[in-house]
């Protein structure tokens, strides 16, 4: 007697479950096909802040006023993201996608600068791991071995050094990667491509490279200056420093 009113029961239930997961299958559509916001991640890298998330969101607020909550996510233009905040000088890539729950991500790398040209008439720039020359920033100073002299000019108004001069990468390269000369060299003076100068954090020596060859070969050698001759006649002995000519150290 019992039996109908049981199945009846389990039908129910059926149909109950059956309807809620109906519902929540066509929530969870509607939820995956709408825009709700945006995240930004700007990558870490020690020691740069040069892109800040309030400036991702000033640009995002400025270039894409219609991007609200609600938006249907076919109408969320990855690209034309990508395009502007590419503009920023100081981002190096950027990767716009959907993420969960109509979530928007915002993926922010930033340029590493390793040099800085400093121009006495004129704003300065740095110079990227990439060879890019872009502007500084008024927000944030990196610090990093500067470099002056008519060609770092001539690098600065093309906006990049490989075409002038891609043999200063290499010295910028084996600065940056050697912990006691990135803190020992300050400055780099680039008169022309066999007439460079360095100035260093200790000692009023010039050092006298010549072009930027050899470079492993001539480091060494000052460090043969330092080690055995500086000891011996004291730092204030020499003005100049020449390391250009091979198998010699011209001291003056």
């Amino acid at each position: 007697m019992r039996t109908p009113r049981i199945k009846n029961i389990v039908v129910f239930l059926v149909l109950s479950l059956v309807l809620l997961g109906f519902i929540g299958f066509v929530e969870k559509q509607t939820w995956e096909k709408l825009y709700f916001g945006s995240e930004i991640n700007i990558k870490g890298e020690s020691g740069l802040y040069f892109v800040e998330e309030r400036e991702i969101e000033k640009i995002m607020k400025e270039g894409f006023p219609d991007l609200i909550a609600g938006l249907p996510l076919q109408q969320v233009p990855l690209a034309q993201i990508e395009d502007r905040l590419m503009g920023h000088p100081f981002v190096k890539k950027a990767e716009a996608f959907i993420g969960q729950k109509g979530i928007l991500q915002l993926d922010i790398e930033q340029h590493k600068p390793i040099a800085r040209i400093v121009r006495p008439r004129a704003a300065d720039g740095y110079i990227t791991e990439e060879g890019k020359v872009i502007p500084t920033s008024n927000s944030y100073t990196s610090r990093v071995v500067l470099i002056s002299g008519p060609l770092a000019e001539k690098m600065m108004n093309q906006g990049e050094v490989m075409q002038e001069m891609p043999e200063l990468m290499d010295l910028l390269s084996f600065i940056e990667g050697d912990e006691f000369w990135r803190a020992q060299v300050t400055e780099i003076e680039v008169r022309s491509k066999t007439d460079i100068r360095l100035y260093q954090q200790v000692g009023r020596q010039v050092v006298e490279l010549g072009s930027a060859t050899d470079l492993e070969e001539k480091f060494e050698k000052i460090e043969v200056f330092y080690k055995e001759i500086l000891p011996r006649k004291g730092w204030n002995a020499y003005s100049r420093v020449s390391v250009k000519f091979k198998n010699q150290i011209v001291c003056e």
